[in-house]
């Protein structure tokens, strides 16, 4: 889990990075096949996609979903091990952001309609859970625990420091 602003930055930016662009250029497949114009439609899509899911995964989804699962899901017993609370969150996150983004996506192809919206969903539910929790988690995971790992070296040098010219 991030502990400071950067690495919530950092984070963020990696995750939806991510997710945003292999979610959109699955759905481009879905509308349009592998086509000639696939990449560059992906291409352009990518931007307006990556604002509203930052947008959304710092003030809204975010927010929410680590609330719930912190009041209503998270016990004393996960408490124990970051891999469930981590497991938990982005769970919840998933939930929340293919929520979102399938009723932003159907609002910007001019698809709007109930049926259409619960279509949208169940498909991109199905690519967005295990793409969160075997590829882009773990990517997202490893360079925060290297951010961590590095910034916790430079901090034990400080205080190394410290205590030598106390000494």
């Amino acid at each position: 889990m991030p502990k400071n602003l950067k690495e919530e930055i950092v984070f963020t930016a990696i995750m939806a990075g991510l997710m945003v662009f292999v979610m959109v250029c699955y759905n481009v497949a879905l509308v349009q096949g592998f086509t000639d114009g696939f990449l560059l439609n992906s291409i352009k899509e990518y931007p307006g996609g990556l604002l509203v899911a930052i947008i959304l995964d710092l003030l809204v989804v975010g927010p929410i979903a680590k609330g719930l699962a912190f009041k209503y899901i998270i016990n004393d017993y996960m408490k124990k091990n970051v891999v469930l609370i981590g497991i938990t969150i982005s769970v919840m996150m998933v939930l929340g952001m293919v929520s979102c983004m399938s009723l932003f996506g159907i609002i910007m192809a001019g698809n709007v309609g109930v049926a259409n919206y619960f279509h949208a969903w169940g498909f991109n539910f199905i690519v967005a859970l295990p793409l969160q929790l075997i590829i882009v988690g773990p990517i997202a995971r490893a360079v925060l625990g290297k951010m961590q790992a590095a910034s916790a070296k430079a901090q034990a040098k400080v205080n190394e420091k410290a205590n030598e010219e106390v000494d």
